[in-house]
C-alpha cells in the first residue's frame, strides 16, 4: 500500500476538529489595517469552517 505525502501548504493552513471539519483562519488581516474598522478586524481574528465546497479537495491534500 502506498503511503501518500501530506500537502504541508495545505497542513499550515488548515487543522482538522473532532468532527472532521476543516479549521481555518480568515484573509484580509496582515496589511492595509488602517482603514479597516475596529469591529472588522476583531471578526478577523477568529477561525471559521472551511466550506464545505472547498473542504473536499482539503481533505484529499492532507489524508492523515
Amino acid at each position: 500500500m502506498v503511503k501518500y505525502k501530506t500537502k504541508r501548504a495545505a497542513a499550515k493552513r488548515f487543522h482538522k476538529t473532532g468532527t472532521g471539519q476543516l479549521k481555518r483562519m480568515k484573509a484580509y488581516k496582515s496589511h492595509i489595517l488602517t482603514k479597516k474598522s475596529q469591529k472588522r478586524k476583531r471578526n478577523l481574528r477568529k477561525a471559521t469552517i472551511t466550506d464545505p465546497t472547498n473542504a473536499k479537495v482539503m481533505k484529499k491534500l492532507m489524508p492523515y
